[in-house]
């Protein structure tokens, strides 16, 4: 039970936190730090926060404007610079200011009026020690004074009993302060030179286990042999490849050699496939599932939906129709009878490629020779379907898709326990969206909707939720309504409340045209590809990451025709959405994305296969990420050097931890 504090409520509540401990409350560090230094008052610049030691110097007036409370005073700082101090809705200060008295204003300087328009006012002069005031991400009920202080005893409490993992030679490399001292400078600084350092230390001490974990992982897998088997020539595909509808980019055909290439070495194939929505990255997996037919062995194609599966499955019966090819789709729901059959074929071999979801690795499905394990969306399925998957064979090749693009230099830090093949340029049919933002009244949405019906184009309606809101958002539910008593018969619902059967039979509808508009949540976002659709019109856009909408934008103008994506937003901060309407390069989407939302809150991480930190910052730390990752290689080339094995073990801990976790 957690007994952190004397309250049962504020340790149920750390206990909501994932903190149980006095390691769990330390490692909790500030989100930010209010500064308190004071200001130096020449050259103020107009918008300048101030921090300012001084006096009250005229008794404060409290008027009422507009349904607002104003507040208002006269200041004199310490630099006897005299200021017009305004505090809205905070009329009970009037009560408690008392002339003469020293007080420490903060507040935002408006130099065309001289004055100050104030955010808190405290009594006395802060003490030099209390200058930096750490600000934590806590529930509402909890105080940040409160949590400062168990924090404080909690470091008290563990003096003398906090390690870094960091080995000697690289704290003295780094000149990093130890970790006592960091833990210790990041709740309680006396300045900002403190808190740098202090995250110097925990920011590389995480980057250098997350990257050593990655090595473990990469050497444990390279340590994996398959049965030898006859080499695959590049030049066997290139028959089915001149099949194909269309020319493969120079991107593509690199990808190809470098996946077939790992497909001939004695050791497992683990590659990560990453390319931008429309990149072509299935075709690339067709490829390496026709060599890996060709050296006599089964392929398995795992999708994370049913109807991306089915999809895919479609794509192989169309694209493998000229070979020999025997194909199957598997789903969890496949009638028991059809499932039983494709198993049955599927352990005595009668089967080349399987597509499906999760049914391709429960216990009874079971294969003759699975040599090729291909993942869409890897970062949808957990570490341990992954391997459940790849060990239905023996020691099969593991191909990972991912269609979240990160720039190639940081993903060999971030996936550095896999090799990467990345796909840039767009095939032959270049895709023309135009992506404007405007407000849900606008009537350029329905003029927009209208234009496409007109031209016998397919529309996506999208929102954020599924049932009707009171805070204002749009529903699905509710933009359903809205359609169908516009467009009656043309309009269908899709949601992840839905039944199985309801969900194919509206994809079904959408996909023969029978349904022109499709009214949606975010659940299009991955695989749907209804050539005809050429209209989004994305509501609440900015409930969405930067990246998800790129991934819903992708799924417009796929036959190359001018398509319209509209970014509805009756939000202040629409302005964030700006990137969409100037670009539609993938890498630099997501890495805005990134920027904006900050480590951690990647809509989340867990949807964009991008991994979590609790002090990093996957874009602003990068360079700590590649020093880390380098000494991470060092570090492993010298195993035997004793300073590093209790680093190294502490790394397999972490990751036998990590999947115990995720099983």
């Amino acid at each position: 039970m957690n007994k952190l504090t004397k309250s049962p409520r504020l340790n149920f509540l750390l206990g909501e936190m994932g903190i149980f401990s006095p390691y769990d409350v330390i490692n909790h560090l500030p989100r930010r730090y209010e500064d308190f230094s004071y200001s130096n008052e020449k050259n103020i610049k107009d918008k300048q926060r101030l921090v300012l030691k001084g006096q009250v110097i005229s008794i404060p007036k409290a008027v009422k404007a507009r349904g607002l409370s104003v507040l208002t005073f006269d200041f004199m700082s310490e630099s006897r610079r005299y200021y017009k101090v305004v505090f809205f809705n905070q009329p009970y200060l009037a009560k408690t200011i008392k002339l003469e008295e020293t007080y420490t204003l903060v507040g935002i300087f408006n130099l065309k009026r001289n004055e100050v328009d104030g955010q808190k006012i405290l009594k006395g002069e802060v003490p030099e020690e209390e200058r930096l005031k750490p600000i934590y991400s806590l529930p509402s009920e909890y105080s940040n004074h409160l949590y400062a202080s168990l924090a404080s005893k909690c470091l008290t409490e563990l003096e003398g009993k906090i390690f870094s993992t960091v080995p000697y030679d690289f704290l003295n490399k780094y000149r990093l302060v130890n970790k006592e001292v960091a833990l210790n400078w990041a709740h309680k600084p006396a300045n900002v030179s403190q808190v740098h350092q202090a995250l110097r230390h925990l920011k590389y001490e995480e980057a250098l286990l997350f990257s050593l974990k990655n090595q473990l992982i990469r050497e444990s897998n390279k340590s994996l042999s398959k049965i030898k088997k006859e080499p695959i020539d590049i030049d066997i595909c290139t028959p089915f490849i001149d099949t194909l509808p269309y020319k493969l980019t120079q991107d593509q055909l690199d990808a190809s050699k470098e996946i077939i290439n790992d497909m001939n070495q004695n050791s497992l194939m683990y590659r990560l496939l990453q390319g931008d929505v429309g990149t072509g990255k299935t075709i690339v997996s067709f490829v390496a599932l026709y060599a890996n037919y060709y050296r006599g062995d089964q392929g398995a194609l795992m999708a994370p939906t049913d109807a991306l599966a089915r999809q895919h499955y479609a794509n192989a019966i169309k694209l493998f129709k000229n070979t020999n090819l025997k194909i199957a789709l598997l789903l969890g729901s496949t009638p028991a009878s059809e499932k039983k059959r494709i198993k049955d074929d599927l352990k005595e071999g009668y089967i080349d490629i399987i597509i499906g979801t999760h049914a391709l690795f429960t216990k009874d499905t079971i294969y003759s020779s699975l040599g090729l394990v291909i993942i869409d969306e890897q970062h949808r399925f957990g570490v341990n379907q992954r391997i459940a998957l790849a060990n239905k064979g023996e020691h099969a090749d593991l191909l990972m898709m991912s269609a979240t693009p990160i720039p190639r230099s940081l993903a060999l830090s971030i996936y550095g326990d896999l090799d990467i093949s990345t796909l840039y340029t767009f095939p032959s049919t270049k895709r023309d969206v135009s992506t404007k933002i405007t407000a849900s009244d606008d009537k350029i949405i329905f003029d927009t909707v209208d234009a496409a019906l007109a031209n016998n184009k397919s529309i996506y309606i999208i929102a954020p939720l599924i049932d009707f809101s009171e805070n204002g958002k749009f529903s699905v539910e509710q933009l359903y309504a809205r359609y169908v008593l516009r467009y009656k018969n043309a309009v269908g619902l899709l949601h992840g409340r839905m039944k199985q059967e309801e969900k194919e039979e509206t994809l079904n509808k959408f996909y023969s045209g029978e349904i022109k508009i499709l009214v949606s949540t975010q659940v299009v976002e991955v695989g749907i590809d209804v050539k005809n659709a050429n209209t989004m019109v994305i509501y609440d856009a900015t409930n969405f990451g930067l990246a998800s909408l790129h991934q819903l934008r992708g799924r417009i103008g796929r036959d190359g025709t001018k398509s319209t994506c509209l970014l509805v937003s009756d939000d202040e901060e629409k302005d964030k959405l700006d990137i969409l309407t100037k670009s539609e390069d993938g890498f630099a989407i997501a890495e805005e994305d990134m920027k904006q939302r900050g480590p951690g809150e990647l809509t989340g991480v867990r949807q964009s296969g991008l991994p979590s930190f609790a002090f990093l910052n996957i874009i602003d730390d990068y360079k700590i990420f590649v020093v880390a990752r380098d000494d991470a290689k060092e570090i492993m080339a010298n195993k035997d050097n004793k300073h590093y094995q209790w680093l190294i073990s502490r790394a397999e801990t972490l990751i036998n931890q990590q999947e115990i976790k995720k099983a």
